[in-house]
C-alpha cells in the first residue's frame, strides 16, 4: 500500500499539462513531473521554444513530450491545446495554469482598452477556459488536479501590477468556484508565488533585492526550482484532502510600510 510519502514523487503513466512550460517557473514544473514519471505537455505561445523545451526534457528524463503552440488568451486555442492532449495521450491527469503575463504602462490613465483586454484575457480568461475544458474531462474520466498560478499581486498589488493583480485575484476566486464546481473527482487549488528568479527578473530594478531583503523574512528572491515541492505536492495524492487552497511561496513576504 502506498504511503502519503511516496505519492508525492510517484508520477508514473500520468500526463501533465503545463502553460507557459517552455521557461522559468513553468519548465522548472514541467522538468520536476518528467523526473517523476509523468508525461508532460509544453503550452506555450512560440512552438520554437516549447520544441526545444521538449527536445531537452525527453533527453534528460525518457518521457514522452508534446510541444504545443498556445496563446491561452485565445479561446479557440485553448480547445485545440485540450484537443491535442486527448488526441497524443487519450487523458490529462493534471493542468498547472501558470502562463502569465504582466504588461508595463506609464500610468493608469495611459492604460488602453488594448492593453487591459490582453492582460485580461492571458491571466484570467485562459486560465477560466482551460479548467472548463480540461475539468469537465477529467471528472468524465474520474479524478485530476489542476493547479492554478496566481501571484502576490493578488493581495498586494503596486500600482503597476493593477490590472495584473486584479487578473490574479480572479484566477484565486476561479480556484474555489472550481473546486466546487469539480469536486469531489477533481481537486483544484492555486499557488501564489513572490519574486523568483527567471528571466522576467533581469529587467528589475538595481535596489528591488534591497526591498526584498527588508520586506521578505528569507531576505530574498526564490530560484525557480523552489515552487516544485508545492506544485508535487498540490498535485500529487498526498494532497488528496486539499482543494480550493492558495498556497504562499513567496519568502515570507510581508507587504505594506517598509
Amino acid at each position: 500500500m502506498a504511503t502519503p510519502e511516496s505519492l508525492l514523487t510517484d508520477f508514473s503513466n500520468r500526463v501533465v499539462v503545463v502553460t507557459g512550460g517552455s521557461r522559468g517557473l513553468g519548465l522548472a514544473m514541467v522538468e520536476a513531473f518528467a523526473r517523476c514519471g509523468a508525461d508532460v505537455v509544453i503550452a506555450s505561445r512560440k512552438f520554437s521554444n516549447c520544441e526545444e523545451a521538449a527536445i531537452g526534457v525527453q533527453e534528460k528524463t525518457g518521457r514522452r513530450t508534446l510541444p504545443v503552440a498556445c496563446h491561452v488568451g485565445d479561446w479557440d486555442q485553448c480547445d485545440a491545446l485540450v484537443a491535442a492532449t486527448y488526441d497524443a495521450f487519450g487523458s490529462c491527469d493534471v493542468l498547472i495554469n501558470n502562463a502569465g503575463s504582466s504588461p508595463l504602462y506609464p500610468s493608469l490613465v495611459d492604460v488602453g482598452r488594448e492593453l487591459f483586454d490582453k492582460t485580461l484575457a492571458v491571466n484570467l480568461r485562459g486560465t477560466f477556459r482551460l479548467s472548463a475544458s480540461f475539468g469537465s474531462r477529467m471528472v468524465a474520466d474520474g479524478g485530476g488536479s489542476i493547479i492554478n498560478v496566481s501571484s502576490t499581486s493578488a493581495s498586494a498589488p503596486t500600482p503597476g501590477e493593477a490590472i495584473y493583480g486584479a487578473a490574479k485575484a480572479g484566477v484565486q476566486s476561479l480556484t474555489e468556484s472550481f473546486a466546487r464546481a469539480y469536486g469531489p473527482l477533481v481537486r483544484v487549488n492555486c499557488l501564489q508565488p513572490g519574486p523568483f528568479l527567471t528571466d522576467v527578473s533581469t529587467h528589475w530594478p538595481d535596489n528591488v533585492h534591497e526591498g526584498f531583503r527588508k520586506r521578505h523574512a528569507l531576505q530574498r528572491a526564490g530560484n525557480t526550482g523552489e515552487i516544485v515541492g508545492a506544485a508535487l505536492y498540490l498535485a500529487s495524492d498526498a494532497a488528496s484532502f486539499t482543494t480550493g487552497s492558495v498556497i504562499k511561496v513567496d519568502g515570507g513576504a510581508v507587504y505594506g510600510s517598509s
